[in-house]
């Protein structure tokens, strides 16, 4: 949505208030794979720092890591795969943008496996624009339970979508992470553009600026988030306490994380609630259209069927795609990057509520 990238609001859904008191799902449903998400992986997180499946070395069809970094790996790049399902699986959405869903990839990956240069770009374009898919997918979430509250889609958007660009981004280009989302720009070495290089230590040497900086936009855009949705409230703006929850939890999430790498596990917290996140709304969504697809319908175990295929295509390329090793691989590579980037873009408009493809 890991944009959603582009889910907002729905209009017109007063029904869905009635029956599902403000959740997406359900109570139950929500709480687990939407709200408490992000406490679900920090717990899981602290968890298992320190332990052997954290800190001993293996490999996985011949690519080192640890147990919980292959895992981490191989999930992330199964959430990104999955949006085939939405995609391509969906006659009425292919049916939508068939140019955008075979043409568009098609022609990237030519342009990866023809151009150092593009494939150097594509890189860094992939990390950061993770960065703001993935705070846009809480933006998604929030804007969907407004919706379930029956607040028109335009109503408080901005506001969210700032909140949210800081709750997430805030953190990273802030706190202990940062060079770790800046190496990506050792792609350029290979054209031999070596002054992108220098961009992690510039960062380095300013980081503790720009961390003053952040705090002070930071503090002030709360004040004017707040003022903003009294303002709002007036005029008849009905609070969601799901989007309240969900924003408590991924904020406090994102900066104990983000911003403090606690546990050491800030790349293993922050993406497993994400693709988790997904997985649930994928799920929730194009279940009923899987099980149409595969003509199990109606049957007792249809829905076990459809989800056990689903988790298996998808984790069989995420774990090839952990695995394969793109810096001998071109075209795995450039497969790997075409998949993040149609994920990216297709989620700004696959899943968008003002156009009621939700």
């Amino acid at each position: 949505m890991s944009h959603l990238g582009g889910v907002e609001a729905i209009a017109g859904v007063a029904y869905d208030v009635a029956v599902r008191g403000g959740y997406i799902a359900g109570p139950v449903y929500d709480g687990v794979m939407f709200i408490g998400a992000p406490v679900l992986a920090l717990g899981l997180g602290a968890a298992l720092s320190g332990t052997a499946l954290a800190d001993e070395e293996l490999e996985l069809f011949g690519h080192p890591g640890t147990a919980t970094s292959i895992f981490i790996g191989s999930f992330i790049m199964a959430h990104l795969v999955l949006v085939v399902v939405r995609s391509h699986a969906n006659r009425e959405v292919f049916s939508r943008h068939p140019r955008r869903f075979v043409a568009a990839p098609a022609l990237v990956l030519l342009l990866l496996c023809a151009s150092d240069w593009v494939l150097a770009v594509a890189i860094v374009v992939t990390t950061w624009w993770d960065v703001v898919h993935s705070s846009l997918q809480t933006f998604g979430l929030g804007r969907i339970y407004d919706a379930r509250q029956g607040n028109p889609p335009e109503l408080g958007r901005r506001l969210d979508l700032g909140l949210n660009l800081l709750l997430y981004a805030g953190p990273v280009l802030a706190g202990a992470t940062l060079l770790d989302h800046l190496m990506s720009f050792a792609a350029f070495e290979r054209v031999g553009a070596a002054v992108f290089r220098q961009v992690p230590v510039y960062a380095e040497a300013h980081q503790a600026a720009l961390a003053r900086g952040l705090l002070l936009v930071g503090a002030g855009f709360l004040v004017v988030y707040a003022l903003g949705y009294l303002r709002l409230a007036r005029r008849g703006y009905r609070v969601s306490p799901q989007k309240l929850a969900l924003l408590v939890c991924t904020g406090a999430c994102s900066i104990f994380t983000w911003g403090f790498n606690s546990f050491g596990e800030a790349f293993f917290i922050m993406n497993f609630f994400h693709a988790w996140q997904y997985f649930g709304l994928v799920w929730w969504t194009e279940r009923g259209n899987l099980r149409r697809r595969l003509g199990v319908d109606g049957r007792r175990w249809g829905g076990a069927l459809a989800l056990g295929l689903v988790l298996v295509l998808a984790f069989g390329y995420g774990v090839w795609a952990e695995c394969v090793d793109g810096r001998q691989q071109r075209v795995a590579l450039a497969v790997t990057l075409v998949v993040s980037l149609m994920h990216f873009w297709y989620d700004g408009f696959i899943w968008s509520v003002r156009r009621r493809a939700v």
